[in-house]
């Protein structure tokens, strides 16, 4: 039985039948030749979202993302580095000794797994350092996932690829030069070693590396020229946080800031989010209180599964695959 039969034949109610109509929908909507934001919060990457995420990347399913600083990283840091990775499965009975024993070991835990700082963060910083100084002697600027596509189509990381770089969801994008937009980014842990090389000054200029502002103009741009000139972008929200608040705020932004006309609003969305409903928390509001704020319109076809996106995102990317 393949996956999307399965599903529609057990997932008949509550969460389950949320997945399926969001996926169904989903479908629908990239069938009309409308184009798809996926948006990526929490620990997307580390969990290795990337094995489903690439594959919608390649077969056209995906047409921008926007991410945190860590999920844009951590898919690389799993690139370069996943055999040094450490899963601890009883992480519920770690003691503050063990947690201090990690870090003496340079083990970042990410709940049930660790990522190790020599291998990952530092293989990584010593490869991008020099293309963020080369930029900087240059006099130019890039967004943070503008160096990434840089270092990865560099070639310069192959012999370092401990996975099959067909599950990277950052080098499938990078293939496809995808926009992204990765706003926070400073609160990453190359944001943060990004920040100490401004601050011994071996960059010269901290605006070589492009701002958030920068990136909501960069979205206005790719939504103006998308969604008014060619198709309505849905939006699918992994997760809460700043991942999906900051895209999301384009429609209302360029609508009542700068009075543009004819900009549709978004034209689907689906939340996958834990979080619990709550009329004071941005990531558990219902999708009705965003037709307020000028996002979302009366008939947008709106979805929220919540559970687990490290369970229900891959099957709804299967069935959107039609796996």
């Amino acid at each position: 039985m393949k996956i999307s039969e399965f599903l529609r034949t057990n997932f008949k109610h509550f969460n389950a039948a949320a997945l399926v109509d969001a996926a169904e929908g989903y479908k629908k909507h990239i069938d009309q030749g409308n184009k798809m934001m996926v948006t990526l919060a929490g620990a997307m990457s580390t969990a290795e979202l990337g094995i489903s995420l690439a594959e919608m990347i390649r077969e056209g399913k995906i047409h921008a993302i926007s991410c945190t600083g860590a999920n844009l990283e951590e898919d690389i840091f799993n690139l370069v580095a996943h055999n040094y990775y450490e899963r601890i499965p009883n992480y519920r009975d770690l003691t503050p000794q063990d947690e201090k024993d990690l870090l003496d070991r340079h083990m970042n835990r990410v709940t049930d797994t660790c990522i190790p700082e020599m291998e990952a963060m530092r293989r990584i910083e010593n490869v991008v350092l020099k293309y963020w100084q080369k930029a900087d002697a240059e006099g130019k600027s890039y967004f943070p996932h503008e160096f990434m596509y840089q270092i990865l189509l560099s070639g310069e990381l192959e012999q370092y690829y401990q996975i099959d770089p067909k599950d990277s969801w950052l080098l499938e994008a990078a293939k496809k030069n995808l926009p992204i937009v990765v706003p926070g980014w400073e609160d990453s842990t190359l944001g943060n070693i990004y920040a100490s090389h401004v601050i011994k000054k071996d960059i010269k200029n901290v605006h070589t590396m492009r701002s958030g502002i920068e990136y909501m103009i960069y979205l206005a741009d790719y939504y103006i020229k998308t969604a008014k000139e060619e198709s309505p972008i849905g939006f699918f929200q992994i997760g809460g946080g700043i991942a999906g608040d900051f895209p999301i705020c384009v429609v209302p932004m360029l609508h009542q800031d700068l009075q543009e006309e004819n900009i549709p609003l978004w034209g689907y969305f689906c939340q996958i989010s834990e979080s619990t409903t709550s009329y004071g928390s941005f990531s558990g509001c219902i999708p009705n209180e965003k037709i307020t704020w000028g996002k979302l319109s009366v008939d947008t076809p709106k979805f929220i599964i919540e559970s687990d996106a490290t369970i229900v995102a891959p099957l709804v990317f299967a069935m959107v695959l039609d796996k």
